[in-house]
This record gives structure tokens, C-alpha cells and sequence, in this order.
């Protein structure tokens, strides 16, 4: 005897994005961006403490840098470079802007040799 149907209780697929709505990010882009700014955090860090005092970081940021700045070991500035690209992440897109353009090229503050 066959079985009798039932119903389907799966979810069911969410609509196709319209125009308006962004997409969402992919996992590969948001990794390429967290990327991108743990570089600008290594950039950040390879500057001397009176450069990194003219541009007027967030404190947490600051913190970070100099943190990383202390430390020798390979794989604990490893670690603090990953922090500092969490700590990056979480600053306003106006404030990345800002250190982006501080540390572009001709500018004023430039990193050490």
C-alpha cells in the first residue's frame, strides 16, 4: 500500500534580493577585506610613536598598535596583528577613510625605515 503524502515542513527558500537590497557579502570578500585591513594595520604599525600620535587613532586602536609594536615573538605579533584587524573592522567607514588617506603616499606622516 503506499504511503499516504505529508506535508512539507521544510523552510522554504528566501526571496530573490530586489534592486534596492544589497547583497550580502561572501565569505571569500569578507576575508579579502579582513585582510586588507589587518596590511593597514601592519602599516600602522611600522610607523614611530610620533606619527602614530599625529593621526589621532581611536584609543583601541592605538592600544593595539603599540602592542604590537612591543612585541618580538613572530607568532605573538601575529596574534596582535589579527587583533588589530578585529579592532579595525569594528571602527566607522569614516575613520578608516581617514587613516587610509594618512597613510597614502606624499603624505606627511610616512612609516620608518
Amino acid at each position: 500500500m503506499p504511503r499516504p503524502p505529508t506535508q512539507d515542513t521544510s523552510p522554504r527558500p528566501t526571496a530573490i534580493p530586489t534592486a534596492d537590497a544589497p547583497l550580502p557579502l561572501s565569505k571569500s570578500q569578507r576575508k579579502r577585506n579582513a585582510h586588507a585591513l589587518q596590511a593597514l594595520g601592519g602599516q600602522l604599525v611600522a610607523l614611530s610613536a610620533a606619527q602614530l600620535a599625529r593621526l589621532d587613532l581611536p584609543e583601541a586602536l592605538h592600544e593595539a598598535v603599540v602592542a604590537a609594536q612591543r612585541r618580538r615573538s613572530h607568532g605573538a605579533r601575529t596574534r596582535q596583528m589579527q587583533s588589530i584587524g578585529k579592532v579595525m573592522r569594528q571602527l566607522e567607514p569614516t575613520m578608516l577613510s581617514r587613516v587610509r588617506a594618512a597613510l597614502t603616499p606624499g603624505r606627511a606622516v610616512t612609516p620608518r625605515p
